[in-house]
């Protein structure tokens, strides 16, 4: 029993290390096309190809990353990813030195493969390391760990890449300030796969298992909420990122704010915050933990304030404004009582409404409901991941992972479509494309998520 419980914690830890990584790494790339429109001086749907370029590699690499994770098994997976997310990060050099933004768009690709073998690991093996019951509440946990980088990530670019921005006038001296940070995240990957290497894991696909995927890749077709599922990822990755795309430059555009570079990053990093707190909560009030859950509970609102205030350059006014989001969220959350299915619901619909309010409002208001939308995505990802590999074994749920995760490309696809309404129309009519990915997903943890 104490092996068991001490796999099971090294399982979670490396895991927690690894939806860290990868949390870091894309909301960077996700952040950084508005440092690579001005570097470019490109339009807005232009600055998008950056993150077309990252989520372009899911549809391509992740089915198949899933029937290779049946042969190689999950460990080897997971060392191969992160050497790949490091080639990608140290090509940012020069690409940064030329610059060339072909360059940018190449390294982006070679990042993102690295991710998409990492998430595509990653995902399974956590659900799969307990009781299906409670496979909610770990995703929630590794996924708030995830949060915190991607909380993290658009911090560092406000003070490290768009700090000074205004004072740098041609293109070759702004681009160089992208190198150090890639830099440091190739060597700290690298040093983490070696590290992987050295030490034990659990084993979840047997022998048998590893040597005859070819069982799995004609049966997990056949389930509709795989495969409904995956749509709804696709949705919600998609508004994720297309809000988070848009909202540095949307920022910027609102009236009466004066709202800078610097500071909009700083907002998106709240944004992303969000999704870092409403995760703790879900992975608190959706598994099996034992007894008084309010001290975790009260942690995580003390979490709220300090890093509220710490990405706003130690603003408590935004910390107590962040804070009270937190409350209004945990409050919504217990309409979920608990349930996967009804709490993404909840939460689905009450996105859906703070983007139609973002799109017909304006200033202060139409800032803290596009912000707001990050607490309410919080627990979408890993509960329409646990509904959609529901009842499957371990080595069917590494293929629908891939199936799953090859969505993930919504992320390439709406936010080009957002671009494209904010270039045309302006940036206000563009979110309402994430008001409708939010329906549609509403009516997955209704309707779509049943197994049939």
């Amino acid at each position: 029993m104490e092996q068991k419980h001490a796999n099971y914690g090294l399982g979670m830890s490396v895991f927690g290390a690894i939806f860290f990584i990868f949390g870091f790494a894309t909301t960077f790339i996700i952040t950084l096309s508005a440092k690579v429109k001005m570097i470019f001086t490109l339009s807005e749907f232009e600055a998008q190809l950056l993150t077309a370029a990252f989520f372009l590699t899911y549809p391509v690499l992740s089915i198949p990353t899933g029937y290779l994770i049946n042969r190689i098994g999950y460990k080897t997976a997971v060392v191969a990813g992160l050497i790949v997310m490091a080639i990608g990060s140290f090509l940012f050099f020069p690409a940064a030195a030329i610059p060339s933004f072909g360059l940018f768009l190449t390294a982006t690709f070679v990042l993102a493969a690295g991710v998409v073998i990492l998430q595509t690991a990653a995902n399974p093996y956590v659900t799969a390391l307990g009781p299906e019951s409670s496979a909610s509440g770990r995703l929630n946990l590794t996924q708030a760990l995830n949060s915190i980088a991607t909380m993290i990530a658009p911090w560092i670019i406000s003070v490290a890449i768009f700090k000074g921005a205004g004072d740098m006038l041609d293109a070759a001296t702004s681009a160089k300030t992208v190198q150090l940070p890639f830099i440091i995240m190739g060597v700290i990957i690298t040093l983490v796969a070696i590290a992987i290497m050295a030490i034990k894991l659990p084993v979840l696909l047997d022998s048998e298992e590893m040597a005859n995927p070819e069982r799995v890749k004609k049966s997990v077709w056949k389930y509709p909420h795989v495969l409904l599922g995956a749509l709804g990822i696709f949705f919600y990755v998609g508004a994720e990122v297309g809000n988070a795309g848009l909202l540095v430059n949307y920022l910027q555009s609102l009236e009466g704010l004066n709202i800078t570079p610097e500071i909009a990053s700083r907002f998106a990093a709240i944004y992303w915050g969000g999704a870092m707190i409403g995760r703790f909560f879900g992975s608190i009030l959706l598994s099996e933990m034992k007894g008084n859950k309010l001290p975790y509970i009260f942690g995580v609102l003390i979490l709220a304030l300090v890093s509220g205030a710490f990405v706003t350059d130690w603003n408590f006014n935004y910390g107590a404004y962040f804070l009270l989001i937190a409350v209004i969220n945990f409050a919504i959350m217990q309409l979920g009582k608990g349930n996967a299915n009804r709490t993404l619901a909840v939460f689905a619909g009450v996105a859906a409404i703070l983007a139609i309010t973002t799109a017909v409002t304006t200033g202060s208001v139409s800032l803290w409901t596009i912000v707001s939308i990050g607490f309410f995505n919080s627990i979408m990802f890993p509960n329409i991941f646990a509904l959609a590999v529901r009842d499957l074994d371990n080595a069917e749920k590494s293929t629908a992972s891939g199936i799953i995760n090859s969505l993930i490309f919504g992320g390439a696809v709406l936010p080009l479509i957002m671009g494209t309404i904010a270039d045309s129309y302006g940036y206000t009519w563009a979110f309402f494309v994430p008001a409708f990915s939010y329906l549609y997903i509403f009516f997955y943890a209704v309707k779509g998520s049943k197994i049939r």
